[in-house]
């Protein structure tokens, strides 16, 4: 959790370039040479880009200094003279001269276009005993004792094919490894070959055992055992599977450095590995070198490609890949449909979602849950609720898959779109589902849109048939509960829900907190005890900051300190909330002046980055994520700020703007209207604009009259 600082932090960073030039040796795995130029982890390509030119007649102007010339002076005080007295004077990094390249010759190959062949397995007549022989060393104990008791009732030694086929079989890993080990020992003439160490490191790679695998792999190097594709291809993605991303890439410039070539599989799983570590250029180098020689993508190295852009955002890199396939004629499959998808509803083109869903049912390829969860979550970002519910009856209609995760994702799309009996219908598809009965989250999800609406008696009932159910309660059906009751001013059945939760076993968050301070913010002085009690169970200190707020003695300094602390033991997605609820807390006990200084202090935290935005054409106040009372107590500071400006005849804009937001959400009644009467009241001449929805505008001379002919003096009262 990031922390609010007293004092700012400064770093220095500083970067160096050498170059190495490769050695003339042989080849050697345990002290490998460079055959070809390749990205390493260390160090990622860098481009350099020339914007403009002197001309000849002129002098070149006079750099500025670097960093090592402006700590020049303070380390020739610090080092004493005896460290710097026999030293030469430091070089000048230079950028290396570039290497002529004969285009007559072909560049290095980066990979083969030869697939590693698989192992054929010969016909085997006891095919069948080894099969229940292998059952019966799968149901044995883990443990080497055991295992070697299982294999002392083998009638004959096994053979190396026998002993490759039963390694092969053997799950879990812990199985494969130890049988492994018993090979070395009994049978070291072929269980020491390659192939061996290559099936036992794939049943490691499915138990993520990247040390043993490491292992195994510098055993073969101490014991000269070759290393072929399939090798190399294993160990990266072992690692890669483990998230170690700089071991794969040091093991797959080891497998150039000893002369062996990668496959395909081997470089598309490179290419995943660079992609994940955010590497875009090395990517790209990759690519473009393997198309150079000729290697056709499939869809696996598309997949990675698309989702590679779609984690950025990168619409046009998305679009590149898609060309590119066309391009080679690669048709894609569903799992490549999805990863566009979901990097599509990351670059936030929703309609170019949707045309991309028609292509590839009209390709005749049949999405599955993944694909439409993708698909919704897309149009319920969008707010595209008609296409969504356009989406769910063509799923009915075709009988597509569904599951819990995208039942719940159109659930939460209608609570995000306010969309109550369409939520009401699904809820109703999945009670009479066999496989999707409604689960928590699907609770949850028509509690928050029951609770949106007030419809306090429907969310009411729902809450109890939950109770009732054999779903766990969660925190936030708790949370939407709360929120609704405390709307509706049934204080006590607020504090009922939350007794029902923490005697369930809910243990209450930041969220639930923030809905309890929401809910005190609305109460009267007879009613706010209840709920800071309750409050008070979770959050003490919060409950004891109320206090110290509402006493109109306590120092602003005091006020300062024991409010950071507040923040910094809150989440960072709450600390706005809970500041917009203790300045409404405030202006409803009349308490405009703290009100004033916790917004200053908001401010002065981070908490409302943006509020004020000044141009030479127009100078706003952003109020979109401001509760109602904060965003009066942030109008009045800015109104008397006005006033000094024009006091002091400083240079106004032509136009000033508020900014409340239009409140998207079907049951938002939106800070807009509120707004509206609040600046009818004030006589103000701000007025909505039909140009820009969501925006009170106002002219300079319309500005200027009201805060010199206006009464201001009632702004804190207001």
């Amino acid at each position: 959790m990031a922390s609010i600082p007293a004092f700012g932090d400064t770093h220095f960073v500083s970067s160096f370039h050498t170059a190495v030039k490769p050695s003339k040796t042989p080849p050697n795995p345990l002290n490998p040479t460079i055959l070809f130029p390749f990205p390493s982890a260390t160090s990622a390509g860098k481009s350099t880009r020339t914007l403009c030119q002197a001309s000849p007649s002129e002098s070149p102007p006079k750099p500025p200094p670097n960093l090592a010339e402006q700590l020049q002076p303070l380390y020739q005080r610090l080092l004493s003279p005896s460290n710097t007295a026999n030293s030469s004077p430091a070089q000048p990094l230079r950028k290396p001269k570039s290497t002529w390249v004969n285009p007559s010759r072909p560049r290095h190959s980066v990979l083969t276009l030869q697939r590693h062949k698989r192992l054929s397995h010969a016909w085997n007549p006891h095919l069948k005993e080894l099969k229940a022989f292998v059952k019966k060393l799968n149901d044995c104990d883990l443990s080497q004792a055991s295992l070697e008791t299982s294999l002392a009732e083998l009638e004959q030694p096994p053979s190396k094919e026998d002993a490759l086929l039963i390694l092969n079989s053997l799950r879990p890993w812990q199985k494969a490894h130890l049988f492994f080990n018993w090979l070395q020992t009994h049978h070291a003439d072929f269980a020491s070959e390659t192939v061996f160490y290559n099936v036992v490191m794939k049943s490691l790679r499915y138990g993520k055992q990247w040390e043993i695998v490491e292992g195994l792999a510098r055993e073969m190097i101490q014991k000269g055992i070759a290393f072929d594709n399939v090798t190399y291809s294993t160990i990266i993605t072992c690692a890669k599977k483990c998230r170690l991303f700089e071991k794969a890439i040091e093991w797959f410039d080891r497998m150039y450095h000893t002369g062996c070539m990668p496959d395909e599989i081997t470089y598309s799983a490179i290419l995943d590995v660079y992609a994940k570590l955010g590497r875009v250029e090395d990517v790209l180098t990759l690519y473009e070198r393997g198309r150079a020689d000729g290697w056709q993508p499939d869809v696996v190295a598309f997949s990675v490609l698309g989702k590679m852009f779609g984690e950025t955002g990168d619409y046009d890199g998305i679009r590149y890949v898609l060309e590119e396939m066309k391009s080679i004629g690669v048709r894609p499959n569903v799992i490549v449909y999805n990863t566009f998808l979901e990097a599509l509803g990351k670059a936030g083109k929703p309609g170019l979602a949707r045309s991309l869903f028609e292509e590839m049912t009209s390709a005749g390829l049949t999405p599955d849950a993944i694909t439409l969860t993708a698909l919704v979550k897309i149009y319920g970002k969008a707010r595209w609720g008609r296409d969504a519910l356009q989406l769910w009856q063509q799923m009915k209609l075709n009988k597509w898959p569904m599951d819990f995760i995208l039942y719940n994702t159109l659930l939460s799309m209608c609570a995000d779109l306010g969309l109550e009996d369409e939520a009401e219908k699904l809820f109703e598809d999945m009670r009479q589902s066999i496989n999707c009965k409604p689960d928590s989250f699907s609770y949850t999800a028509l509690l928050n849109i029951y609770a949106s609406g007030g419809e306090v008696e429907k969310a009411q009932k729902l809450f109890e048939e939950m109770l009732e159910s054999e779903n766990k309660l969660n925190v936030m059906s708790s949370t939407c509960l709360i929120q609704c009751f405390g709307r509706a001013r049934r204080i006590d059945d607020v504090a009922r829900v939350f007794d029902v939760a923490v005697d369930r076993g809910i243990v209450p968050d930041d969220r639930m907190c923030g809905s309890l301070l929401s809910v005190a913010s609305l109460c009267e002085n007879d009613e706010v005890d209840k709920v800071l009690a309750c409050l008070a169970r979770v959050n003490p200190r919060l409950v004891r900051f109320v206090e110290m707020i509402s006493n109109p003695g306590i120092d602003f300094e005091m006020v300062k300190e024991e409010f950071r602390t507040v923040l910094n033991e809150a989440s960072v997605e709450v600390r706005r909330p809970f500041c917009n609820c203790l300045i409404d807390i405030c202006r409803k006990r009349n308490l405009a002046s703290r009100a004033h200084e916790l917004l200053y202090l908001g401010v002065v935290f981070g908490l409302y980055s943006g509020l004020h935005t000044k141009s030479n054409s127009e100078w706003s106040l952003n109020l979109r994520n401001l509760s109602v009372g904060a965003a009066y107590t942030a109008f009045e500071d800015w109104v008397r700020a006005l006033s000094k400006a024009v006091q002091r005849d400083e240079v106004l804009p032509e136009s000033f703007a508020i900014h409340t937001g239009v409140g998207a959400h079907k049951f938002s009644k939106g800070l807009s209207s509120i707004f509206d009467s609040h600046l009818k009241k004030m006589a103000s001449p701000f007025n909505l604009n039909d140009q820009r929805p969501g925006w009170f505008i106002a002219s300079q001379d319309e500005v200027v009259s009201w805060v010199q002919n206006g009464d201001l003096s009632t702004l804190a009262a207001t």
